[in-house]
């Protein structure tokens, strides 16, 4: 089963003004749960300007990958991780030359404790002296691109191996943003943009670009999917609509 997909609230008026279209269609997006807001920006916008019907599932990228390449219905993918859309790639399960670096993102350290101090991120930080008796919240560091980054970061720092048995590992980076506003770990890390999602957590400091890899969320049409719902999707994605809704919620566009 896929994660969970957005509940449709139509606007009044979006029905009479659909009528107008000659032929309305379904397109069904598979995408990383950082991508949450952002594309609830999008969804209204998209669907009253073309008048098709947007689903969006979301979840950890490693999820939705294995979820295509068992079959699953998803016209769109868009992944935080440039791996998952390599391993789909090399299967041929996506349609050639369909795919494109939407956004950017960055990595930041998260607190619940509103009055939290800023953080100096670098090798000299006491990371594990931060945590107390706490926990780090992190999406899971082997499956999950937030956590992926997140490890690499800590790794290059040369922190990892310092908090690593202190490490609360999640199935994806909003159920991380979640622990800590919550209260159920004084630290995490996320990507920015979850932070800026989330005014119960308190960002204490940004890491590097130098100390993971770029944070690319690739987008791709899985092969054997067509129709017009597919193409205006990735057409309003490289729209200045998409871009508008994307840059209010922090991610950065990538170049294309």
């Amino acid at each position: 089963m896929v994660a969970s997909s957005f509940v449709k609230i139509v606007a009044p008026g979006i029905g009479v003004a659909l009528a107008g279209f000659a032929q309305a269609d379904d397109v069904t997006v598979f995408a990383a749960s950082s991508m949450t807001n952002a594309l609830a920006r999008i969804e209204p916008g998209f669907e009253a300007e073309t008048g098709h019907d947007l689903t969006v599932s979301l979840a950890g990228s490693s999820a939705l990958a294995r979820q295509i390449r068992q079959g699953a219905p998803a016209d769109i993918f868009i992944s935080a991780n440039p791996d998952w859309m390599d391993m789909l790639e090399a299967d041929g399960l996506l349609q050639e030359g369909t795919r494109f670096d939407l956004v950017g993102n960055s990595l930041v350290l998260i607190a619940a404790d509103a009055a939290a101090a800023p953080v100096e991120i670098g090798p000299d930080m006491d990371l594990a002296g931060l945590l107390g008796q706490g926990r780090l919240a992190m999406a899971h560091v082997d499956a999950v691109p937030a956590g992926i980054y997140g490890k690499a970061a800590l790794d290059t720092l040369g922190q990892w191996a310092k908090v690593e048995t202190r490490v609360v590992q999640t199935k994806n980076v909003r159920s991380a943003l979640a622990f800590v506003a919550l209260g159920e770990a004084p630290y995490g890390i996320v990507y920015a943009t979850d932070a800026e999602a989330e005014k119960k957590v308190t960002v204490v400091g940004r890491f590097p670009a130098e100390t993971h890899p770029p944070i690319v969320y690739p987008a791709a049409r899985v092969a054997g999917r067509s129709g017009q719902a597919v193409d205006a999707f990735l057409s309003y994605l490289a729209g200045p609509a998409a871009r508008a809704a994307f840059e209010a919620e922090g991610f950065e566009m990538a170049g294309r």
